[in-house]
């Protein structure tokens, strides 16, 4: 199993080309963007290109990173682009803590860089902050996705197993990410490493 990365993994990513910074968000959220309504987390949004598409839809959204370097530059593309964003410093870990709620949330990528003790700290704060019949938007690494480097693999069965009590898998879809083109560090497959693309709904508080 691959090693969980620490924040100095990700400020490292920062410094170069990080491969999951391509500067839009990844296909399957503006396919499902008529589904996301606000107000809107961005858990792990990076440098906030997730974010400011849906602030550029209208919606009240929150991004929020644990690199300060990766929320530096979403305020700061949100002050070029003239868009409306909260983003802030803040673990995902901490999520339960937090005290706020939202009706949808979107994880690009966040759910697959957690150990099996972490993803139960993760979701169980998602349980807190997603409102009744909210809905968490989660694209992950897929077990079909050969080799070992890069994120941990998710096999589907997984998402059904973290996400069985108090919420409903809507949706699973086979999808790929677009990586960072500038990105040489690994390589996956042609067309874009393999992933899973799912909607869950949160049934009750």
């Amino acid at each position: 199993m691959n090693a969980i990365p620490d924040r100095t993994t990700f400020e490292n990513f920062y410094a170069g080309k990080a491969p999951w910074d391509i500067g839009r968000p990844q296909m399957p959220f503006v396919a499902a963007a008529d589904q996301v309504t606000s107000p809107v987390l961005d858990a792990g949004c990076g440098t906030g290109d997730t974010a400011l598409f849906f602030a550029g839809r209208g919606h009240q959204v929150t991004g929020i990173d644990f690199v300060e370097e990766a929320i530096q530059r979403a305020r700061r593309k949100a002050a070029e682009r003239g868009l409306s964003a909260e983003f802030l410093a803040k673990d995902a870990l901490t999520l339960g803590d937090w005290g706020k709620q939202f009706a949808s949330v979107i994880d690009s990528g966040l759910f697959h860089v957690f150990s099996d003790e972490n993803r139960r700290r993760y979701v169980s704060g998602l349980a807190r902050i997603v409102e009744p019949r909210g809905r968490l938007f989660l694209m992950c690494f897929s077990d079909e996705e050969p080799g070992t480097e890069g994120p941990r693999r998710v096999p589907r069965q997984e998402l059904y197993d973290a996400f069985q009590d108090g919420w409903e898998i809507e949706s699973v879809q086979a999808v790929r990410f677009e990586v960072n083109p500038e990105f040489t560090g690994i390589t996956f497959s042609e067309g874009g490493p393999k992933a899973w693309f799912a909607i869950i709904r949160r049934l009750f508080a």
